[in-house]
């Protein structure tokens, strides 16, 4: 098994390679305006690191979001056409999953990213495993109260959810983590049966998850101007 995770969902640019028992390489650059330019040399340096090639890979993973609409796309269309052109198969992998899994939580807790609009994209954890509710979208003062907050979107309005409620845990999601979640479940039996029907609970088909509607719109046809 050698598993290549990577996500754009997030300002982090990140990427990964697993051999199903350990990260082999991680390489995670914050840059929220450059997904695109970053990521294949990103990918490019992770391969280098493991002494590994793109036809080693057996399955690509990508972060599925939420996330704004532009960067998400990034790292899906390119886990698409990597996977595509190896002939391995792709797989999504909520991007709150990713950062739950690095939290070093053991929870209960919630994890929450920017989703600009002075919004943020949470879900609800019992641990590091086990999403209970979400991906949702809300302001932050609509949180459930308590809970420990991880993740970047929590500590923007630290002010708004209370600081005594962020723990010391990664802001943004790591590749590494995002892998070694996938493999952890890729050995299993019936996975890619359980994955094309829906029913596998971390692994999906690699599609943006989209919680509300592009910031860009199509323009509406010009009024027609009487004379």
């Amino acid at each position: 098994m050698l598993v290549l995770a990577f996500d754009t969902a997030t300002p982090a640019v990140t990427a990964a390679l697993h051999d199903g028992e350990r990260v082999l390489a991680e390489s995670t650059t914050i840059d929220a305006r450059r997904h695109g330019e970053l990521l294949v040399p990103t990918i490019e340096t992770v391969l280098r690191e493991a002494g590994a090639s793109l036809r080693d890979v057996t399955a690509v993973v990508a972060g599925s979001g939420p996330g704004p609409y532009t960067g998400l796309r990034v790292g899906l269309v390119t886990a698409q056409a990597l996977a595509t052109t190896l002939g391995v198969p792709a797989y999504g992998v909520c991007t709150l999953d990713a950062l739950a899994y690095g939290s070093g939580l053991a929870g209960p807790f919630l994890v929450a990213t920017d989703a600009r609009r002075k919004e943020v994209f949470w879900a609800h954890y019992g641990d590091p495993h086990t999403r209970l509710s979400g991906p949702a979208v809300d302001r932050p003062q609509d949180l459930p109260g308590e809970l420990p907050l991880v993740g970047a979107g929590a500590r923007m309005y630290a002010e708004v959810v209370g600081a005594s409620r962020l723990p010391d845990a990664p802001e943004y999601p790591h590749a590494g983590a995002m892998a070694a979640l996938a493999a952890g479940w890729l050995g299993e039996p019936g996975v890619r049966e359980a994955v094309e029907s829906g029913a596998h609970p971390v692994l999906g088909p690699p599609r943006p998850i989209y919680l509300r509607r592009p910031d860009a719109t199509v323009p509406s046809a010009p009024k027609k101007v009487s004379t």
